[in-house]
């Protein structure tokens, strides 16, 4: 049972159920698209006349519309119900250490439009505004919000960067920045709790069906977003989740990005992966190699490629292990570059999990991510449209 916080706490509101009956039509049309009155009817027993009234104000706000007609059970065809995708609705913003990627979408998620640009602390937002006002002046208005995902940690409930260590910007207010320079609401958040927020919303069933269920993500650093009953769980100002600087050995391959050579990052990130790679196949620091090149490399098989991955796999299945015994979560799913080389390395993660927890507790589902080649962003965007699908009442 969940205790309830006064702090927090409403008192219910003539209309509260109303909007609980809302939502729960918004998101079976989101989830089963397209679909009738009459299927909506048979799978949550809400009488017709409801559905009727729920859809017509849905459709007169432009979240669905009408896509022609079903089958005929005996009776008239039905009416066919969708998302509606006329145009976009969010912009998202993933800053990471190498490359900044904004992006327009629709409800349901589909990228519009997408540009991309190196990142450069001193320049970056003021790039990203220029590009969101050339957006919302391209789409007319359309625009309702802005999602920003960033590599470190931030306060989503004041929008301010509390310290990002690749950019040394702390308690920067981004939201307010970009808000009041482009006339939209921002949202910011965690790369990591984002991308958490991205797998709920619009990543697969094995995931999204948890409620329980912990994010890894493997970039430059390792951040994890945590999912606790089918929301994210940020702790005190947001600070849940660094998991990164967890202790898993000594004398890493790399520096964590707190200057430590003990922490969980400096063995797992892609950092780690490189320097591995470059030591196996002695390949000068001079030469710069991205990550992308090592995953293409090994699954091109490269065996200094392949074996630079499986022992990052390996150190970042103790990791894991960690968060499995703590959280007990239903599924831990890896995303970033890494996952693509999912078949070259998960035999070693899966092994150095099975290693670490103990018999007899429960283990979890170990999945790759399945947002795509840019799931930061997809996080970003989810910022936006997470909350049209999402029950503000649930607290």
């Amino acid at each position: 049972m969940r205790r309830l916080d006064l702090r927090k706490a409403q008192a219910a509101r003539l209309n509260t159920i109303r909007d609980i009956n809302r939502q729960i039509v918004l998101n079976y049309v989101r989830e089963r698209e397209p679909i009738s009155r009459a299927e909506i009817a048979r799978e949550t027993d809400l009488q017709r006349s409801t559905i009727s009234a729920i859809v017509e104000d849905l459709t007169r706000e432009g979240l669905i519309e009408e896509v022609g007609e079903g089958e005929s059970t005996g009776g008239r065809r039905p009416t066919l119900l969708k998302l509606r995708a006329a145009g976009p609705i969010a912009v998202g913003v993933s800053i990471t250490p190498t490359f900044t990627t904004l992006a327009t979408s629709d409800l349901a998620g589909r990228v519009i439009d997408q540009r991309e640009f190196p990142t450069d602390p001193d320049k970056t937002l003021s790039q990203v505004i220029e590009t969101v006002r050339e957006f919302n002046l391209r789409y007319q208005g359309s625009i309702e919000g802005v999602g920003v995902s960033l590599p470190g940690l931030v306060d989503p409930s004041t929008g301010n960067a509390l310290y990002i260590p690749y950019f040394l910007w702390r308690d920067l207010p981004v939201s307010q920045l970009i808000s009041t320079a482009v006339g939209l609401p921002v949202v910011i958040d965690n790369d990591a709790n984002a991308m958490a927020l991205a797998e709920l919303w619009f990543g697969r069933p094995e995931v999204n069906d948890a409620r329980d269920f912990i994010l890894v993500l493997v970039a430059e650093g390792v951040g994890t977003g945590i999912i606790f009953d089918g929301q994210v769980y940020r702790g005190q100002r947001g600070a849940a989740g660094e998991f990164g600087h967890m202790v898993i050995g000594a004398h890493a391959p790399v520096q964590c990005s707190c200057g430590s050579e003990v922490c969980w990052e400096a063995f797992s990130s892609e950092r780690a992966a490189i320097a591995r790679y470059r030591k196996l196949a002695k390949i000068s620091n001079k030469n710069e190699i991205r990550f992308k090149e090592v995953v293409d490399r090994a699954l091109g098989g490269e065996e200094n490629a392949t074996a630079a991955l499986v022992e990052t796999a390996r150190c970042l299945g103790i990791g894991i292990s960690n968060l499995i015994i703590g959280f007990s979560p239903e599924a831990v799913v890896v995303g970033g570059e890494i996952a693509r080389a999912w078949p070259l390395i998960e035999s070693a993660l899966t092994e150095a999990i099975e290693h670490s927890v103990r018999r007899g507790l429960p283990s979890a589902r170990i999945l790759p991510s399945t947002l795509g080649d840019t799931p930061t962003l997809r996080g970003a965007l989810s910022l936006v449209l997470a909350s049209k699908f999402a029950a503000a009442f649930a607290a």
